[in-house]
């Protein structure tokens, strides 16, 4: 195996490092007891990943003497809950796992943000590692320390920042996602372009199908969205001016998993991102802060890429306006009523616009929500 791509994350006394490569699963024993010595784990997974890959894992930990235990949710967007997380609590607390111990949180997005606010919560904070098994997982999800679970009003509402020791990214497992999975995970890959990084974009234009057969095209574009994060994070750590860039497509991705109840069988995080971002950039364009071509472009190659990119794509429908609204109104970026949302000047062009009209987004999604009837009429 070659040497893995390791991105520092700069945050002081809380630094930690982000491995990205293949085969490190199979090391995860080794480096984790390097970070911490005769420390005991209590792993949290959900049942898919268990069956896949929790083997390797529970192999490379007792090659490296590292007693563990296995807490294991059921898969899916649903397990961010009330419900599950205070289950995922208790479980830390029956394994007897100490501060000084560690939790190690081995899945995708769902699992990351689950045991991450576990542990920011179990004995007033414990230290935890992440091992994301999804593509969303190792360029968003498992960077950053932004932890938490879903509320009925809304996406992730409930949680905590709380950053991880390490990030364990084995870039082979993703082998074993299914195709949805996988593209939905490269939404997030687009978005670093589409931030701030133009030629990352366009590279990805080209390099898509690359990325998608595994390979060094695979690891370069997890490594360039790392560092993309990374960067951000460190500068901005709490998401108090540059870091909610991050959240490009999200404020309309988060609204349609909301009317679609967060069920995976219509819409996946990813594909509400990808909509979201085609809707953020036509939105742009219809305050003519783009061309018209922006969104095209965007549009063409999340399409190319296999992602859904309008409304009319959500299987069941996407609600209404109102309903839209409401979830919106409900996102984390609103201060004091006023909407943020993140637009674009154009491709890797992307700024915070503070004090957004509602009825101007209300007016656009109508628009867009009257279009998706005519196609489907």
């Amino acid at each position: 195996m070659s040497q893995p791509i390791v991105v520092p994350v700069a945050l002081g006394a809380r630094s930690y490092e982000i491995a990205i490569g293949p085969g490190l699963l199979a090391e995860a024993g080794q480096r984790i007891s390097a970070l911490a010595p005769k420390a005991r784990l209590a792993i949290v997974t959900d049942a898919n990943v268990a069956a896949l890959h929790l083997a390797t894992l529970a192999a490379s930990l007792d090659a490296a003497g590292i007693e563990h235990q296995t807490i294991t949710v059921a898969p899916g967007e649903a397990s961010k809950s009330f419900a599950t997380f205070a289950e995922v609590c208790e479980g830390l607390i029956a394994t007897r796992v100490e501060r000084g111990d560690l939790v190690v949180a081995f899945g995708g997005g769902v699992i990351g943000d689950l045991a991450g606010f576990a542990a920011a919560a179990v004995r007033r904070g414990m230290r935890f590692v992440q091992i994301p098994t999804s593509l969303l997982a190792q360029v968003d999800s498992s960077v950053g320390g932004k932890t938490g679970i879903n509320s009925r009003y809304g996406k992730n509402l409930v949680g905590a920042f709380h950053q991880p020791s390490l990030v364990l990214a084995d870039t082979q497992v993703l082998d074993t996602l299914s195709r949805r999975e996988f593209r939905a995970g490269y939404a997030e890959v687009a978005k670093y372009g589409l931030i701030n990084d133009a030629p990352f974009f366009h590279w990805l234009e080209t390099n898509w199908q690359d990325v998608m057969a595994g390979g060094p095209a695979r690891v370069e574009a997890i490594a360039t969205s790392c560092r993309s994060k990374a960067g951000i994070v460190a500068r901005d750590e709490t998401e108090t001016g540059e870091r909610a860039l991050l959240n490009l497509g999200h404020t309309f991705g988060h609204a349609l998993e909301a009317v679609t109840g967060y069920n995976s069988a219509r819409l996946v995080h990813g594909e509400g991102v990808s909509i979201g971002m085609v809707l953020a950039h036509e939105f742009s364009a219809r305050l003519g802060l783009c061309s018209q071509e922006t969104p095209s472009r965007v549009a063409a190659h999340l399409a190319t890429a296999g992602l859904p990119t309008r409304i009319d794509q959500v299987p069941g429908g996407a609600g209404t306006a109102d309903e839209l609204m409401n979830a919106i109104l409900q996102d984390k970026k609103v201060k004091r009523g006023k909407l943020t949302f993140i637009l674009t000047r154009g491709i890797g062009e992307s700024f915070i616009a503070n004090d957004v009209d509602p009825s101007a987004v209300t007016g656009f999604l109508e628009e867009k929500l009257a279009d998706a009837g005519k196609l489907g009429a």
